[in-house]
Order: structure tokens, then C-alpha cells, then sequence
């Protein structure tokens, strides 16, 4: 682990990169700029699609990732900085799609519907979700009393569905009770934020898209360190070469970690980062990330 020359950070956005306003913290766009400086890549990576990951990034912080890729939908899409046409892209099926937003009708839950054109449509939302929704573009909302099935998104390319419930606990429980159908439907249930339950076609996660954004770069994954806090973050805390929690990682993601930080996501763990694995590398190369 101390031996080795990072070349890549993939982080988790909300709850690892961002503040508490969704914002980048002071720290972590001067973090930004020394892994420029030190030619290390960084990459976003967010259940998020690109242009809502895109929207965290302006000015100065736009600057120091051009030229770079993002990973969006969980690693499903990949990127490059600058282009919304995605290089990777992975789906559901309509009668998967369907089946779960019967389900979720069924639960009386609100429901996010991301296609895969960046638009997210979303039902019946609590106040507290439509209050930080209004901070998101490309978000639609819906009665799903007016639509009993997903026909009105026919062409648009569904790529996942979330289950939203604050109480994360019954959330989890219910991320049990649905574990058959998600078999039987052929897709895969991770969270997010603390409040989403995700479902994605089966074998599409973070740590597949890290993985294959770094085979495309010719990067070992020995030389890759991944970033995160919760349990869709886990797939590419296992695959990288390093992987990192910061302070407020939850506890099923925790033991799978090389390295816990001490500064909370929210509170700007960069700097910490760089100056425990990335500063005593000292690279005197910049790489070029070009495909």
C-alpha cells in the first residue's frame, strides 16, 4: 500500500466529495488542483447521471478535471469531461423497469425513474425530497396515480429505479424482503445517501466501471484508489488498489476498507488523502489521459 504509485482517484460525490450544500468544499478544490499538479487523475463517481455530476463542477473545479472522465448511473455510463454522449451505457429491460415500478406503487413509495438521457422522473415526492430536488436539473415530477405503468418513457432508455424512504433502516429491511425479486428480476440492489434503495441490471457497479475506465487508460487497479461512504460506493472500495472510507463511512462499508480517513466527507477529506498516500509519491511525471 505505501509502496505504490497512485495514478487514479475515483470518488463518490454526495457524502464524500461534497459538503453538506452539495457544494465542493475550499480544501477539496485546493486538493483538486495538487493532483493535477502531481498528475494524478481524478475521477467522479456517482449513482448521479452526468449532467447532474457536471452541475457540481464549475469555473476553476471545471478546469482541473478537463480532459478527464466520469463515471454516472453507478459506473454504467462512463464520460469523458465535456462530452454528455457516454462511451459505456447499460439499461433495463421495459419489463424489468415495469416490474419494479409496480412494485414501488404497490409499497406506496416515491420513486426516482432515471432514463438515460440524464432525466429523472419521480413520483409522488415527500417534501423533504422535492425540497432538495429543487437543487437537481432534468428532474420531472409525476402522480403516479396518472401513470400506472412506465409506457409514457417508451424510447427513452430506463437505466435504473430508487425507492426513496428516509428511515434508512426500514429501507434496508426492505432491500431484504425484495432480494427474490431483484433475483428473479436479474438486477442488483445497492444504497445510497441514506435514503435509496437502487436497482440496476445485475453486474453493474462502481467497481465494474472503475475497472474498466482504468483497463481503457492501461492503469493497474494496484494503482488506482477509490473514495466512498456508503454501499454503492463498496463495489469500487474493494476494486481498487486502495480503498478508502471517509470518517462518516457507514458501517456495513467500513470493514471492507484498506484506510478510514478522520475528516468526515462533508467536512473536505481530501486534503487528508493526498497528504497520506499522494504527496510522499512526489511523481515528477504528469500523465496524459487521453484515449
Amino acid at each position: 500500500m505505501g509502496d505504490c504509485m497512485y495514478r487514479l482517484v475515483a470518488s463518490d460525490m454526495d457524502e464524500t466529495f461534497l459538503d453538506a450544500d452539495h457544494a465542493i468544499p475550499a480544501s477539496n478544490l485546493r486538493a483538486l488542483k495538487r493532483m493535477r499538479e502531481l498528475g494524478v487523475l481524478f475521477v467522479p463517481s456517482s449513482g448521479r447521471w452526468y449532467s447532474s455530476i457536471m452541475d457540481n463542477f464549475s469555473g476553476e473545479a471545471r478546469e482541473l478535471i478537463e480532459d478527464g472522465y466520469v463515471l454516472s448511473y453507478n459506473g454504467g455510463f462512463i464520460n469523458r469531461v465535456g462530452d454528455p454522449t457516454p462511451l459505456t451505457t447499460c439499461g433495463l429491460s421495459n419489463e424489468c423497469a415495469n416490474a419494479i415500478y409496480a412494485k414501488g406503487l404497490e409499497l406506496g413509495l416515491c420513486m426516482h425513474v432515471n432514463v438515460a438521457d440524464g432525466h429523472v422522473f419521480v413520483n409522488d415526492a415527500p417534501t423533504r425530497e422535492r425540497d432538495y430536488l429543487e437543487s437537481i436539473t432534468g428532474v420531472t415530477h409525476f402522480r403516479g396515480s396518472d401513470h400506472p405503468d412506465l409506457s409514457f418513457l417508451e424510447g427513452r432508455g430506463i437505466v435504473k429505479i430508487l425507492y426513496v424512504d428516509w428511515d434508512f433502516d426500514e429501507l434496508q429491511e426492505l432491500g431484504r424482503k425484495l432480494a427474490p425479486m431483484a433475483e428473479r428480476l436479474g438486477v442488483d440492489i445497492t444504497f445510497s445517501s441514506k435514503r435509496y434503495l437502487e436497482l440496476m441490471p445485475a453486474g453493474v457497479d462502481k467497481g465494474t466501471g472503475l475497472t474498466r475506465l482504468a483497463d481503457m487508460l492501461g492503469i493497474p487497479m494496484s494503482e488506482v484508489i477509490a473514495v466512498g461512504d456508503s454501499a454503492n460506493d463498496l463495489s469500487m472500495i474493494k476494486a481498487a488498489g486502495l480503498g478508502v472510507g471517509v470518517a462518516n463511512v457507514t458501517d456495513d462499508v467500513r470493514p471492507y476498507c484498506d484506510v478510514v480517513l478522520e475528516t468526515a466527507g462533508t467536512e473536505g477529506a481530501f486534503s487528508e488523502l493526498i497528504e497520506r498516500f499522494l504527496e510522499p509519491q512526489r511523481p515528477h511525471v504528469t500523465v496524459s489521459f487521453y484515449l
